[in-house]
């Protein structure tokens, strides 16, 4: 490659390089941005913050029990916890709040204790001030075809069956009373909703970092319901919407030289802007 060739040029070179990354990123941001609208339509948008953060928590644990039981192998993948960790703090989310305590309060807890968490373990175990740097803001090249070949699998069958139940999953959400009363699993469809939210969110979260997959469950979804009318049209925006986002902050990062979970969330910001400067003229 010749010293002087453009940024974009030098890019394609390198395709092999960036990717599983962006491949990675593109089914996280599509996926996360279609059960975004449930999100935003549920108001759940820091139930999205308290899981990503509890991701990050449980990928950090596993780290650092890695120092101490180097030989753990599997029983401490970073994936496993983070799993893990997400869905004990889906299940605890989901129960009645105790006596006195808000469940914003909760959402409060969660979000903070697993975020000051994280923190701290970066603080006292240098030899991993990397990876908590990893987890928190996301990172460049360091994508598995491990994290490649589950992200695609979850996310694939995430999608697929919430584009089967779709109607399901939508009148759950938006009607939830007429949905117990035409007999629909309401309970059932909620939790099934929240456990792909939580499988989707840890992965992403191990893979990309906290930063930009908590900018792909809200983001896109918020951007979609500002330029559309209708949940249908929505869902499909916020996903066309999330997968750009998640492969176009690679390109901008290596264009710019941003680190890559900040531009995958200033993209995803960008239609959203738009979206709030176009509202006068549709009003108009």
């Amino acid at each position: 490659m010749p010293e002087d060739a453009s940024p974009l040029a030098m890019f394609v070179a390198n395709w092999p390089l960036f990717r599983d990354p962006i491949l990675v990123a593109s089914i996280a941001g599509g996926v996360l941005g279609y059960l975004g609208v449930y999100i935003l339509a549920r108001r759940m948008v820091f139930v999205s913050a308290a899981l990503t953060q509890s991701a990050g928590f449980g990928v950090a644990v596993a780290f650092l029990l890695l120092l101490f039981f180097p030989a753990a192998g599997l029983a401490l993948d970073p994936r496993i916890w983070a799993i893990g960790m997400a869905l004990a703090t889906a299940w605890l989310l989901g129960r009645p709040a105790a006596q006195g305590a808000s469940r914003e309060g909760l959402l409060a807890l969660a979000y903070l204790f697993a975020g000051a968490c994280v923190l701290v373990m970066g603080t006292r175990f240098h030899q991993e001030t990397h990876d908590i740097e990893a987890i928190l803001f996301g990172t460049g090249v360091l994508v598995s075809p491990d994290d490649l070949a589950l992200i695609s699998v979850v996310g694939g069958l995430t999608l697929g069956l919430q584009v089967w139940w779709r109607r399901g999953f939508l009148f759950a959400s938006l009607d939830p009373e007429g949905a117990a009363v035409r007999g629909l699993p309401v309970r059932w469809l909620d939790g099934l909703l929240m456990l792909q939210i939580a499988a989707m969110v840890s992965l992403g979260t191990r893979a990309l970092g906290v930063l930009p997959v908590f900018a792909f469950s809200i983001l896109p979804a918020l951007a979609a319901s500002l330029l559309v009318r209708g949940p249908r049209t929505a869902l499909a925006v916020a996903t066309l919407l999330g997968v750009a986002c998640g492969a176009g902050g690679y390109l901008l990062a290596f264009l710019a030289e941003f680190p890559v979970g900040a531009s995958q969330t200033l993209l995803a910001a960008l239609p959203v802007f738009a979206a709030l400067g176009l509202r006068p003229l549709r009003r108009a």
